[in-house]
């Protein structure tokens, strides 16, 4: 049995089919005229675009806007001056074209590994799709087709880049297997979406695979058996079935309250991207937008978003989810999240740096055009602000005071408003944790991110495999720092909530529900499933399962009395 992460719930028993990642042969000839190469390279960037976004199309289909973007950020960075300027330039200085792809993008593939953070390496694997199929298109090389592997086919290979996942035929992949990536890479991301099982981050896996062999996976526990006999391969059928059985099951939460089985309310949430992204929110029932990530108005910009762009783009959400909630997270780039135009210096350790609300603050100019938008929209539905990477009470208060300053212009003008707009925090760092107390006198609400709060509590990157152990919400340390968070918020009965992964995550439902968590955000697909955990656990209940997990010492020990008392 082999062991990686599981990023992709489920069961699946198939047949491999290894994707190789090897890039196109081709030969470093001095081209004799530099011009006419640069003009072959810019037509093979032409039809990389072309078939990008064909392929965005089909996953938008299939996968939703969200990952859809994934692609279209691939036109975006291709589409950068300074990457192009580059290659050119080599090209001018006697490459061809193939070469000078391959080196530059050879240079910005080992910078971006160098940061040794996950978000930040997928970049990297970003900047390999792109270099892969740009020199196919130069080599006209073909390309494996995995729209024509067979049904019950497991795609083993280093990495499933974003470009091989578009053409996924969902109902022919028993399962995904990757040698890299986490439960937070585009791999595992895509996979959810499609609801495929799939584990990641599977040491040496392609070396001991061949295409035909028999594999069982456990996308829930991380788990791969190859060749498994006879009885592995049943007991993993039969755990498949009863997964998509208990899959299709969750239907009869739709339409329903999201109470615990002794009647406390809960409010159900759903994470968007983009106003499109609130359709599936309520398709799948959420109940409001608990995390409306902005950032990707300017990522999938070339220039910064006007205030009438921003507007109407959270206009549409409000409007979209009429008298539902829709909780907007002002702009949070930096760290993984680059945008070009904005001219953002390389930083050491761009995670501790100049980042979201930092950032924000500093360029006032950009901050308060985004707050307008947001202030304008809420005259058309339940809207409400989120700042996100607080760390101390100085950064509440600083951005309170420009709301209360726009508000006083907007009243000048005539502009209409919601006059008792929330203003919230991502409670995401341990230096917020510790101040919970103090943070809950000046927000009016709180929005637990565990997925920073784990990654900074534990000082542990989670991409990177040899510490990936480390990072876990079952840890005692994000445990405690979680309760205080939470019985600060109660303590000045504000809105606690929790936009995370962990919100999503079944095993630790009964802790939330003892911690008193009033809202979980989760992925529109996670809506429904989080929904019946709710369901099932009633507040007496979740407390004498807490109370045995806050005495444990290891994350080990967490998990053991989670699992043995799951419903």
């Amino acid at each position: 049995m082999y062991y990686g992460i599981g990023g992709s719930a489920g069961y699946g028993v198939g047949r491999a089919v290894v994707i190789s990642d090897e890039l196109p042969v081709y030969e470093k000839i001095k081209p004799s005229d530099a011009a006419a190469e640069a003009e072959r390279f810019q037509s093979a960037v032409d039809v990389f675009t072309e078939k990008t976004m064909q392929m965005a199309d089909s996953m938008r289909l299939s996968a939703g806007q969200k990952n859809a973007e994934i692609l279209e950020g691939h036109v975006v960075m291709i589409s950068d001056p300074f990457i192009q300027d580059e290659i050119k330039e080599k090209i001018m200085q006697g490459m061809c074209a193939e070469q000078a792809v391959d080196e530059v993008c050879a240079q910005f593939i080992e910078m971006f590994n160098m940061t040794e953070d996950e978000l930040t390496m997928q970049r990297a694997t970003d900047i390999r799709d792109i270099r892969t199929r740009l020199l196919r298109i130069l080599t006209g090389t073909q390309e494996k087709d995995i729209r024509e592997v067979p049904a019950g086919t497991v795609i083993v290979a280093k990495d499933l880049t974003p470009s091989m996942t578009a053409g996924i035929v969902k109902e022919n992949v028993a399962g995904i297997i990757t040698e890299t990536g986490g439960v937070t890479s585009h791999s595992a991301i895509l996979a959810r979406a499609l609801e495929i099982p799939g584990v990641f981050s599977v040491e040496g896996i392609i070396s001991k695979v061949k295409d035909g062999m028999e594999i069982a996976l456990d996308g829930s526990e991380g788990t791969v058996i190859l060749e498994p006999d006879e009885a592995q391969a049943q007991e993993y059928r039969k755990k498949r079935d009863e997964f998509l059985e208990a899959r299709a099951g969750l239907e009869k939460y739709r339409g329903k309250e999201t109470r615990t089985a002794d009647g406390i309310s809960k409010v159900l949430y759903g994470n968007i991207g983009k106003p499109d992204d609130a359709a599936k929110v309520i398709e799948n029932d959420g109940e409001g937008i608990g995390l409306f990530r902005t950032e990707f108005l300017f990522m999938n910009s070339k220039e910064l978003p006007t205030e009438e762009e921003q507007f109407e783009a959270y206009k549409k959400t409000a409007e979209l989810m009429k008298d539902r909630e829709v909780i907007i997270r002002t702009l949070d780039i930096g760290g993984d999240k680059d945008i070009p135009y904005l001219g953002l210096e390389k930083e050491d350790n761009p995670f501790l740096g100049y980042r979201a609300i930092r950032f924000c603050l500093n360029r006032e100019d950009i901050y308060k055009t985004q707050l307008r938008a947001i202030l304008r929209a809420s005259a058309f539905g339940k809207v409400s602000i989120m700042v996100p990477l607080v760390t101390c009470v100085k950064e509440v208060r600083d951005v309170k005071a420009l709301v209360e300053k726009i508000k006083a212009e907007l009243d000048i003008e005539g502009v209409s408003y919601d006059k008792n707009i929330k203003v919230g925090i991502m409670v995401e760092t341990p230096a917020a944790s510790e101040i919970a107390d103090l943070l809950a006198k000046e927000a009016d609400f709180f929005s637990i991110g565990t997925n920073d709060l784990t990654q900074y509590t534990m000082a542990v990157d989670r991409g990177n495999s040899k510490v990936a152990y480390l990072y876990s919400v079952f840890n005692p340390a994000v445990l405690r720092s979680l309760k205080r968070i939470i019985g600060a918020a109660k303590q000045e009965n504000i809105m606690v909530g929790m936009c995370g992964e962990a919100a999503a995550d079944q095993l630790l439902t009964p802790v939330l529900i003892s911690f008193g968590l009033e809202e979980f955000s989760v992925s529109a697909g996670s809506v429904l499933a989080t929904r019946a955990a709710i369901c099932k656990w009633s507040k007496a209940d979740a407390d004498a399962v807490t109370q045995k997990v806050m005495e444990c010492a290891t994350q080990e020990e967490v998990i053991e009395i989670l699992k043995a008392n799951k419903r």
